[in-house]
């Protein structure tokens, strides 16, 4: 029997048990409410979640956003020619997979396999087997197919000429790309631009990695646009909702370089290159009054299309490269020696050998010629007289002409990495043969700027190759290239009398630079040769030196300059470095002279007999026409001429093209600026079909620079005026 006093116990604790949950439960409650209620007062108040916006999260749910892509501003030679701009690369693929269907059954994957690898074959650097190999993979559940590097980098027209097949199943995919026509076209000036990501942005755009590409790289790049248009809940667009902001291209690049005169140098120095297999090769033109770089190049180079031989070539000679300059440099003694009233050209010295402070400063021909006239010494290049003529100066004078012909200064170029060089300059005999560029250090672009000063009457003036910038948006100039005077080194009187003593190397018998004689061309200039340092000591033998020369045309009142170096060359049996090193100046600074009107020899005879080079060495061929003033287009890599466009003994006018064919692997040239007559003598030359659109001169050609030719191929070559 249950206690009645207990019972009403238990039911009170059991009350009170249940009015203490409901306090706590509702006092939870109460929280839990507080919170949210304060949670959305804050989203509502702040209008963000986790860092999120959701007015702009909400904005874009119902917003179509689309970028539009800037292009990379075009760099042009100084006549508008393209050498870099922006293009469209695709790669290919395959769908293999037989359930990919359109509408009504269509079949959106490859029907037709050898069909379908026969095309690829023909326009891709893949073989019939491989591309029909990679349409038949093993795995049956495979549903689309690549080709690896054969399907990468195709071009437009490439792409044009597959689709015209019409092939089910190859698609193609977009992507920016920069083009490079020219190949190998003063590639580490110019540089190149390649794909890169922007900082915290899944999108990449094109940006320069070296050269005028990343001197440049802010002017070049372009800021993108933008369309949006807002929608409703059904996607619909809202009206007057569209905004669009324009992309703004990046500004076109001209620079000072001549397309012709960059083309044959390009040409010139690759045959030297083939000949003799020097370490490096460096040459460059420009116009002595302006400091206009007109062509430039170096070995080893790459080309900015394919990046083949980029690994070996990431220096650009023109400023980086420092090196001993040798007997160039006598230019520099002598003027200074003329300048400071320390040169008599009729005073005799005893050459061969001359001794300074236990040292001996040896001639290149250590007997000497016997007692011998300073003004000889120049042109037998003499280091004895340079000796001589440091000591008559003295050490402080010399250094001080040193300085004001700026050798051992930046010349500001702009371009990466520019180096100011060095000089050993703290004995007697160090002091002496910095006198002929032995001991002193310099770059290309410093002795270029350091000629001008001989070549305009004293006037030192700026190497520039930035001819204008242009803002394509806006149409405007924003920068146009001025020259640049930067000193006063020497007298006008002491130049002149430079440029003759640099005659006499060309024209006295005894002068030892004959090779660089030019017909209907009074020609100045200073071979170099100087020893080649290594691990402190200098290197031996005929192929162990940096041989050089300095030129000005026309001597009497410069317009062009030309510098070539090459160093440590593997020489001929049948040539000798100056010979190889005229191969490169001849024709460039002929076509220099030739195309403007104001130093063209118009007494030179306007037409040349022909002669019969079928037979002939290439090398001789091409060399024994260039000094005809006529324009050789050598096609193929034979070593031998198989056949000439032009017949033996027909006339042919001065500046004209002969096209000589020397068989082997013949290769589609770059066309620009050709006539009509001279495409149809190649068509003829190689049996090609050619279709001509316009009037003039070849502008663009549909077969790239480049391509093997083939007997029946076609092109479509566009001429305007």
């Amino acid at each position: 029997m249950i206690n009645p006093k207990k019972r009403t116990t238990n039911t009170t604790e059991t009350q009170h048990n249940r009015m203490m949950f409901g306090k706590w439960f509702l006092l939870i409650v109460a929280g839990v409410f507080i919170v949210i209620v304060g949670r959305f007062s804050y989203i509502a108040i702040n209008k963000t979640i986790e860092s999120v916006n959701l007015s702009s999260q909400a904005k874009r749910l119902y917003t179509d956003n689309k970028t539009i892509k800037a292009k990379r501003g075009s760099i042009l030679d100084t006549n508008g020619n393209p050498i870099a701009e922006d293009t469209s690369t695709y790669s290919i693929y395959a769908v293999v997979s037989k359930k990919q269907v359109g509408p009504n059954r269509q079949p959106l994957y490859v029907t037709d396999k050898k069909k379908t690898a026969r095309v690829l074959s023909k326009y891709l650097p893949i073989s019939y087997k491989k591309a029909l190999k990679t349409l038949s993979p093993s795995n049956p559940k495979t549903f689309q197919v690549e080709f690896g590097s054969a399907g990468n980098n195709i071009s437009v027209a490439t792409k044009e000429k597959i689709e015209k097949y019409k092939l089910t199943g190859i698609n193609f995919v977009s992507s920016e790309a920069r083009l490079y026509p020219n190949g190998v076209f003063a590639s580490n000036l110019i540089g190149f631009a390649q794909q890169s990501q922007e900082k915290g942005s899944d999108t990449t755009q094109l940006s320069g990695v070296m050269g005028l590409e990343k001197m440049l790289n802010k002017q070049l790049t372009g800021t993108d646009g933008e369309k949006s248009l807002q929608k409703d809940k059904f996607g619909y667009q809202l009206p007057g909702s569209q905004v669009e902001r324009p992309a703004r291209d990046g500004s076109t690049v001209y620079t000072t370089l001549d397309q012709r005169l960059q083309t044959i140098m390009e040409s010139t120095v690759s045959k030297v290159q083939s000949q003799a297999h020097p370490e490096s090769i460096g040459a460059t033109i420009m116009n002595a009054k302006t400091g206009a770089i007109l062509a430039t190049t170096q070995r080893p180079t790459f080309n900015a299309s394919t990046k083949k031989g980029l690994s070996k070539a990431w220096n650009n000679g023109l400023v980086q490269d420092t090196y001993e300059p040798g007997s160039t440099m006598k230019i520099f003694t002598t003027a200074a020696a003329i300048d400071s009233g320390n040169f008599d050209p009729d005073e005799l010295y005893k050459s061969g050998t001359y001794e300074i402070d236990g040292q001996v400063v040896p001639d290149w021909k250590r007997e000497g010629w016997g007692l011998i006239s300073y003004e000889k010494g120049f042109a037998l290049s003499s280091n004895v007289a340079m000796a001589h003529l440091e000591q008559k100066m003295g050490a402080k004078t010399w250094k001080k002409y040193i300085k004001r012909f700026h050798l051992l200064e930046s010349t500001n170029s702009g371009l990466e990495g520019e180096s100011k060089g060095s000089m050993q300059f703290d004995y007697p005999i160090e002091q002496a043969d910095t006198a002929f560029g032995q001991a002193i250090n310099v770059t290309a672009m410093q002795m270029l700027q350091g000629f001008t000063a001989i070549a305009n009457n004293g006037q030192m003036v700026k190497p520039q190759f930035v001819k204008k910038v242009v803002n394509p948006n806006t149409g405007k100039t924003t920068y146009q290239m001025k020259t640049k005077k930067v000193g006063r080194p020497v007298k006008a009187k002491t130049t002149k009398e430079v440029r003759k003593l640099m005659q006499d190397v060309v024209y006295k018998p005894y002068g030892i630079g004959s090779d660089f004689k030019l017909k209907g061309y009074r020609i100045a200039a200073k071979t170099g040769t100087a020893q080649v340092a290594s691990n402190g000591n200098y290197a031996s033998g005929d192929d162990s030196y940096l041989y050089s020369v300095a030129a000005m045309a026309p001597a009497k009142n410069p317009k062009y300059i030309m510098y070539i170096t090459m160093k440590k060359p593997n020489l001929p049996a049948d040539k000798t470095a100056t010979q190889l090193l005229d191969e490169i100046f001849g024709p460039v600074m002929k076509q220099a002279l030739e195309q403007d009107k104001s130093t063209a020899n118009t007494d030179i005879d306007s037409s040349i007999e022909v002669p019969n080079v079928v037979g002939k060495d290439a090398d001789d061929a091409v060399k024994e026409l260039g000094k005809n003033n006529v324009a050789v287009v050598r096609l193929g890599n034979g070593s031998r001429i198989l056949a000439q466009s032009e017949s033996a003994g027909s006339k042919l006018l001065v500046g004209q093209r002969i096209l000589l064919n020397t068989g082997g692997t013949v290769t589609m040239p770059d066309l620009t600026g050709w006539s009509k007559n001279d495409v149809i003598k190649l068509a003829k030359m190689f049996n090609i079909e050619v279709k001509y659109q316009g009037k003039g001169f070849v502008a663009g050609q549909s077969v790239a620079k480049g391509t093997t030719l083939q007997s029946g191929m076609t092109m479509t070559v566009t001429l305007k005026k």
